[in-house]
């Protein structure tokens, strides 16, 4: 998943809470000017809204990554080129009890799935990154 969580008490909007989240998990300090923007609000799986926000890093091997290992497992990155590759795209058909149904997006990598609310937030990446490619 992508780096996220709580805002803090007075401590700003999603963007703030983004880029604070960013500097916890994954040791990256970015400041306002790296956003390009946030996507619409979507609901997770028990019904809290989650203001994605898209930033420019820069060049992967600039980046130096330290990951708080008590909220981060593993560190992986897909390059745009693999994302919008066919063959590494699918889909998940879901059923509830009820028997209503629902299809999300899923992306493949290797030993990695890129799913749920992850892979619905990167499909709405591509959409406006690969306008006519994705």
């Amino acid at each position: 998943s992508f780096p996220g969580g709580r805002p803090d008490p007075g401590g700003g909007d999603a963007v703030a809470t983004a880029l604070r989240e960013t500097r916890e998990e994954l040791g990256l300090a970015l400041g306002p000017p790296s956003v390009w923007g946030q996507l619409r609000l979507l609901p997770d799986r028990q019904g809290q809204m989650v203001a994605p926000v898209v930033a420019n890093l820069g060049p992967l091997e600039d980046l130096t990554l330290t990951p708080n290992p008590d909220e981060v497992e593993e560190v992986f990155t897909l390059p745009l080129a693999h994302l919008l590759r066919e063959e590494n795209q699918g889909y998940t058909h879901f059923r509830t009890a009820g028997g209503y149904g629902y299809t999300l997006p899923v992306f493949l990598n290797g030993p990695h799935k890129v799913w749920g609310l992850t892979a619905i937030i990167t499909e709405l990446t591509l959409e406006l990154l690969a306008p006519g490619h994705y």
